[in-house]
């Protein structure tokens, strides 16, 4: 079965082409071995399912490793404390013994134990008594522990997970005398300290609490133009296609900065839907930037539902595309830290910049878009004037800037300088 470039799930080494992450696993096998409790917050299809799945390949040989998904817990499983401590019980359990091999009879029966409390104590089963039982197998375990659960965001709004992180970060704090979990990895878009945005309560204790245990999450998860390079050379020594794979490899880089979903998508529409004669071309690579812009695929609609939903994060965004002012990185101010949770955006010499050529082209198009653009006369007139600016296959820049100033002394002259700066822009 050949491979190909997956879009959609976790990616697997035997069946999808991937860029290496031995470095990146690496990275955060130093932070379970050094007993850190982190969280992966990236944005969507980054490649934290990916990574965790590769993780506990990795952890399987030194630890027991349970790997929970928060997607597969219902709506009702976080209805209360009882139905969620039951739940979260059942599913660790069936995880341990999925994972645990050959152990020791003790560690063995302290899994039955929490087995049998699970079903006798139905009724008035509690996260207490849970991470009793918890502390009791980590205690007795032949080896030590690592939780790891995606899909947190699933949980955000719930006060159950917020008594559920509590609880680890009591038995964390009291590692010393309470036996308990390696290392806890939690995964998700939200970073589960800033649940605050989604979550209101009149003890903000409890908001600000639960996970200011976490250790910083530093590493670098965008794809590396060197693994692109490597991973279009496994290709190409698959399919001989004669493509340049340097250049080619630069090209996906220079659009991407290396977001997982993008590079896989640019890289299956050349595959899968251009002709073997120009798809890894530079031809082929602008058309298939023409296709993905042209598309509704689940990352895009998730980012300009984000843009609704969050107004400021939007007028940002716009300010940054065309008003020509440098926006500060400043991470504490409430619409740079959504977007950088989102992945919109990244840090560049101190000021923020869409986080790729991908995105700035999309935004573009939304914002440029608007009936209000639309209707401007020099909108239209650049539509009627499309077709004189591109010579040769190249545009011709002189021609664009003589027809921009006469069009817009003619059409614009008498307006407002707010008119000149933000639509003259556009």
């Amino acid at each position: 079965m050949p491979k190909i470039f997956n879009v959609s799930a976790a990616c697997i080494l035997d069946e999808h082409y991937m860029v290496n992450i031995d470095e990146r696993l690496t990275a955060i096998k130093e932070l379970v071995d050094s007993g850190k409790y982190f969280t992966i917050n990236r944005a969507r299809q980054y490649g934290k399912t990916t990574t965790l799945l590769a993780l506990e390949k990795c952890l399987q040989e030194r630890y027991y490793v349970v790997f929970l998904d928060f997607q597969m817990f219902g709506m009702g499983e976080f209805e209360n404390e009882n139905i969620f401590a039951l739940s979260f019980a059942r599913s660790f359990l069936q995880e341990l013994r999925r994972n645990k091999g050959v152990c020791t009879a003790e560690y063995a029966g302290a899994i039955e134990r929490l087995s049998h409390v699970v079903e006798e104590e139905r009724p008035n089963f509690r996260l207490k008594r849970l991470f009793e039982y918890l502390s009791d197998i980590c205690c007795v375990s032949d080896k030590k522990i690592v939780l790891m659960i995606d899909e947190v965001d699933s949980a955000k709004n719930n006060q159950v997970f917020l008594d559920f992180l509590a609880q680890l970060r009591a038995y964390y704090i009291r590692r010393g005398m309470q036996p308990t979990f390696q290392s806890v990895i939690l995964a998700g878009v939200y970073d589960v300290k800033n649940l605050k945005r989604k979550f209101r309560t009149e003890d903000e204790r409890i908001i600000n609490s639960p996970w200011n245990i976490a250790a910083d999450f530093k590493i670098d998860m965008s794809l590396p133009q060197e693994g692109i390079l490597e991973m279009l050379k496994e290709y190409e020594a698959d399919y001989h296609t004669g493509m340049k794979v340097q250049e080619m490899a630069q090209l996906i880089y220079d659009y991407t900065s290396g977001y997982p979903f993008l590079v896989s998508r640019l890289c299956k529409f050349m595959d899968e839907d251009l002709s073997i004669n120009s798809a890894w071309t530079y031809q082929g690579f602008h058309e298939a930037v023409r296709m993905i812009l042209s598309e509704k695929n689940t990352l895009f609609e998730s980012l300009m539902g984000k843009l609704m939903n969050y107004p400021e994060l939007d007028d940002m965004l716009q300010t940054l595309l065309f008003t020509g002012k440098s926006i500060a990185y400043n991470p504490d101010e409430p619409a740079v830290d959504v977007a950088l949770m989102f992945g919109l955006i990244r840090e560049k010499n101190g000021n923020i910049v869409v986080a790729n050529r991908i995105f700035e082209m999309r935004l573009y198009n939304r914002y440029l878009s608007t009936a209000e653009i639309q209707g401007q006369k020099i909108y239209k007139a650049s539509l009627e004037d499309k077709n004189l600016f591109i010579i040769g296959g190249h545009l011709n820049m002189k021609r664009i800037l003589e027809k921009f100033v006469e069009h817009f002394d003619d059409l614009c002259h008498d307006s407002d300088e707010s008119f000149v700066e933000e639509v003259g822009r556009k």
